[in-house]
């Protein structure tokens, strides 16, 4: 099966945990935006009623608005199920998350979930975080080179992320996206925190035990659960 078909499968399983009446936090990206059309069509069929969703981007709201989800702002009240894909998880639910450009929102809806769903196709799968892809990190514009040298001094080769005008793209925040390339990274939390204490950084996209079950895809199209 080629990897859409996968990443279909993933997502529509996360949906059978959807339950009328729920609030959902609904993430970013192309694995997720098949759970998103999914609902949607069981809202317009009748399967589904009363069901509101919180988005992590601008693109989500919009594809929500359009497939027929109404769409609420994250309250006090949190979220029922948030629904996400990752760009790696490691064997302990580890992830990481962000090359969506939406990881500030992402962790905010998701931390104020009461259960968060992770679908991906078998290739999110590592043995060790930084594996395959950089750390992305939202930051502030002001001063930003005295901030990506600070990230680097940690260990890392950064990237700005440039837009199709080769600018630098900015977050739904306003803000720039660094990828800090890292490599396999041993301690996901003691990084997270060092890259969290320095001035300028918002947010980072390790997301350290908040996935409470991931539904993979592997590459015959079977699908694992793991908790």
């Amino acid at each position: 099966m080629d990897l859409e078909a996968l990443k279909q499968r993933a997502a529509e399983a996360a949906v059978g945990y959807v339950h009328s009446g729920m609030r959902l936090g609904l993430g970013t990206g192309t694995t997720t935006r098949w759970a998103v059309e999914r609902i949607g069509a069981l809202l317009a069929a009748g399967e589904l009623e009363d069901v509101v969703g919180v988005p992590t981007s601008r693109a989500t709201e919009a594809l929500m608005r359009q497939v027929g989800i109404p769409v609420v702002e994250l309250d006090e009240r949190g979220v029922d199920l948030a629904i996400d894909g990752a760009d790696e998880i490691a064997p302990d639910l580890t992830l990481v998350k962000g090359h969506g450009g939406a990881l500030l929102r992402e962790k905010i809806v998701e931390a104020a979930a009461g259960r968060f769903i992770v679908i991906a196709d078998h290739t999110k799968r590592v043995h060790v975080i930084g594996e395959k892809k950089a750390v992305p990190i939202e930051i502030a514009r002001f001063g930003w080179r005295r901030t990506v040298s600070r990230i680097e001094a940690l260990g890392a080769r950064c990237t700005v992320r440039l837009d199709g005008r080769q600018e630098p793209a900015l977050s739904d925040n306003g803000n720039l996206l660094v990828d800090a390339h890292f490599g396999p990274i041993g301690d996901p939390r003691g990084l997270e925190q060092q890259l969290l204490a320095l001035p300028g950084v918002f947010e980072v996209g390790l997301f350290i035990g908040m996935a409470d079950l991931a539904i993979v895809a592997g590459p015959d199209g079977r699908l694992e659960e793991l908790s």
